[in-house]
């Protein structure tokens, strides 16, 4: 960006009427959590800047300014010499980015593939000959340059998204785990060549790039779940209405595109239509569906003066609002940025391959320059020193150390998946096995999600039948579907937010709340509906919503874990302790909204809890991204889903704990490898230093280590393998 346009980003700061500016930029090239705290130490500090938050997920530094301070220009600069790329952030641009580095991975792998799999043909015979098999030096040498021409530039062009992450790392002056691996990639390749040019016996070009090759794999396979958690958000805000019928001065209506809407506007929304942005009724009475954003189960009724949420569904009559909010200010929009927050928590959480690379890298790098140096100030030739340091490198290459938790993470995973449960990331096992608290949503989770009825008899059913077709009302609906198919009731008219009634075989009948229907409300906390005939008694029909039949035994295995259990709901007290009875779950909260839970589940990891949030709805999102760990189950909501870091697919509660089981059982088994692995560097390292390793035997010694693990994490894959 030249130095002109950064002048421009003063005209893209959004300011509110307190005076406060909102810069938003697109950062490239941050990829670990130590790149988060970087960057937002960094930006803080500049004068003006009143906070900065940056989103690893996807790459949006978001920039508070104090009123008539801050230059934008030194924000971007001052990224810029951290080493990032730094532009005006535009999701488009932001989705076009991540499509690129998709495809360069992809284009990646693909030539790793071909190099690994073609440079085998000139160094399998190359290493036949190392056992005696007849292979002339001549005719070896030439197999090592026909294995370079191939395995080289296939080993450069694919290394290069590790060498550019260990570039930019070196540049800060950190080591990630791309440094040992690019390191060990370019000796490995040096060496080859140094070996083939001298007529040595030994070169590593199929080593190189099958490295690479298997890694890039697993790099391939994180963009592509890390990807899906930017689709998150996007699919959340897709949940408001795209357009928006504002009325002018003369009450003419006119589609405008939700984002347009402002301040004060006077919308319409027709029965059937979802609430395009925060709002409060003028005009007109309905009731409002808000199990989407609030989990409610119940229709709302609403009239003049009631405020409605964007995404909640009017039901049965037309309304007149007027806007409280813009498009990006409103619930659904706010649930998102909470969205993003707890992706930017969770980006901030240090892997376990992360941890153990923070201890690899300066010990291994420092061995094999100690090597070098040693070698060659004990008398050793120059060539021979580096022999020495490679073979330091090559022993102690951090494939075991990188295969230890990837391989167990695939193993644990490919078992869950066998049982249903889609897991969306490595780190989110690592987090499910630290879990210590669980919460539960109940709507759609502990309960069925529908309501059924709870008393009734066969002829009012039959009765009261064509009236339900008429109906959009979820417990009409409910009716009509136990009803099953048949005739609908003629004349009929919906009374927005009471109920509905028409002609039944010439005789006029009414189905809605009790007071529709000239009766007095039943004081009992079930939804109810009452039906009755003109002049005829009145008949009161109760629904509930099923507490899912393995409920109770989920919960109960979860507290075999030694795990607290609780329930947050959006629902009403009475349904929600009835779920909790039947459940046997003592710890209960009602009537929340989503930031309510929100802030339940902030408020429990900030005493050091560890929160497994199980959620199903749009009020279930933002507590799931915020959650050490989440489970959403597959008819979920897209966005719940997209929130969550794991997905049962078939419903069945008891994949909540064998999910725990399997991930602390991972967990094991990667601190099993961490263990293997550093003892077979504590014997190797000093071999190699010493001398008493060749590069040929290191080889051999790496790849056994590598099997080693890959051998015990495919333990995770047995039927009879351990569960606790």
């Amino acid at each position: 960006m030249s130095e002109a346009t950064v002048g421009d980003l003063s005209a893209f700061i959004a300011r509110d009427a307190g005076g406060l500016g909102r810069l938003e930029l697109l950062v490239r090239g941050a990829r670990c959590a130590a790149c988060l705290g970087k960057i937002e130490r960094g930006v803080a500090a500049l004068p003006g800047v009143a906070a900065s938050r940056f989103n690893l997920t996807t790459g949006k530094l978001t920039v508070t300014l104090a009123p008539g301070q801050g230059d934008p220009a030194a924000v971007q600069r001052a990224v810029e010499a951290m080493g990032y790329g730094a532009s005006l952030f535009d999701p488009a641009q932001a989705l076009a980015a991540e499509d690129r580095a998709g495809r360069e991975l992809v284009l990646a792998l693909g030539v790793a593939a071909f190099g690994a799999g073609n440079v085998m043909m000139f160094t399998v015979p190359a290493w036949a000959g190392l056992f005696g098999q007849e292979l002339s030096p001549a005719t070896r040498e030439i197999m090592y340059w026909l294995a370079a021409l191939v395995a080289a530039p296939c080993a450069l062009f694919a290394g290069m998204p590790f060498f550019r992450s260990a570039w930019s790392a070196l540049r800060r002056g950190k080591a990630n785990m791309d440094v040992p691996i690019s390191i060990g990639v370019l000796l490995t390749l040096a060496v080859s060549f140094s070996e083939t040019l001298q007529h040595g016996a030994h070169a590593y070009f199929d080593a190189a790039v099958t490295l690479l090759f298997l890694l890039l794999i697993g790099r391939y396979l994180d963009h592509r779940l890390k990807a899906a958690a930017r689709g998150a958000a996007r699919d959340l805000l897709a949940l408001q209405a795209p357009v928006a019928v504002r009325l002018d001065a003369a009450g003419r209506e006119h589609g405008i595109p939700v984002g347009e809407v402002a301040v004060g506007d006077r919308l319409a929304v027709a029965p059937g239509d979802r609430i395009p942005v925060d709002a409060v009724i003028e005009t007109g009475a309905s009731e409002i569906d808000n199990a989407l954003v609030s989990g409610e189960t119940a229709p709302v009724q609403a009239g003049p003066g009631a405020a409605v949420q964007a995404g909640a569904l009017n039901l049965s009559g037309r309304l007149v609002l007027r806007a409280i909010a813009r498009s990006e200010d409103s619930t659904v929009a706010a649930i998102a940025r909470l969205m993003e927050a707890g992706a930017q928590a969770r980006g901030a959480y240090v892997r376990l391959a992360d941890k153990a690379a923070a201890l690899y890298v300066p010990v291994v790098h420092t061995l094999a320059a100690a090597a070098f140096v040693g070698g060659w100030a004990l008398g050793l030739g120059p060539r021979e020193a580096l022999l020495r340091a490679a073979a330091v490198l090559i022993v102690t290459c951090p494939c075991a150390l990188g295969l230890a938790v990837p391989a167990v993470q695939v193993a644990a995973s490919s078992r869950l998946f066998r049982r249903g449960v889609l897991v969306k990331s490595g780190a989110a096992l690592e987090r499910l096995a630290e879990i210590d608290h669980v919460v539960f949503d109940k709507t759609g989770v502990l309960t069925e999600g529908r309501p059924r009825l709870l008393s009734y008899l066969p002829a009012v059913i039959s009765a009261a039948a064509p009236l339900a077709r008429a109906s959009r009302h979820p417990l009409a609906r409910a009716l009509a579907e136990r009803a099953g198919a048949g005739r609908v009731a003629t004349d009929v008219v919906e009374v927005a937010g009471l109920g509905v009634e028409g002609l039944i075989d010439g005789r006029r009948a009414r189905l809605g709340r009790a007071e529709f229907v000239g009766v007095s409300p039943s004081p009992g906390g079930e939804s109810e509906l009452w039906f009755g005939f003109d002049g005829a008694t009145k008949v009161r029909l109760t629904f509930f919503d099923p507490v899912r039949p393995d409920a109770a035994r989920a919960i109960a295995d979860l507290r075999g874990l030694g795990l607290t259990v609780e329930i947050l709901s959006g629902d009403l007290p009475a349904p929600v302790g009835r779920v909790a009875k039947a459940a046997g779950v003592t710890q209960w909260r009602a009537g929340l909204t989503p930031f309510d839970k929100s802030a339940a589940v902030t408020l429990l990891q900030g005493t050091g809890r560890k929160v497994l949030m199980v959620g199903d709805g749009l009020n279930d999102a933002a507590a799931l991204a915020l959650a050490h760990a989440s489970m959403a189950p597959g008819t979920a909501l897209d966005a719940s889903q997209n929130a969550a870091d794991l997905v049962f697919l078939n419903g069945d509660l008891a994949a909540v704990a064998q999910a725990i089981r399997v991930a602390r059982a991972a967990r094991a088994r990667a601190m099993e490898n961490f263990a293997f692995s550093a003892l077979y560097n504590l014997v190797a390292a000093p071999a190699a230093v010493l001398g008493l390793v060749n590069p040929f035997v290191a080889a051999i010694a790496m790849s056994g280590s590598s099997l080693v693990v890959m051998l015990n994490a495919l333990r995770m894959s047995w039927a009879g393998g351990p569960s606790r």
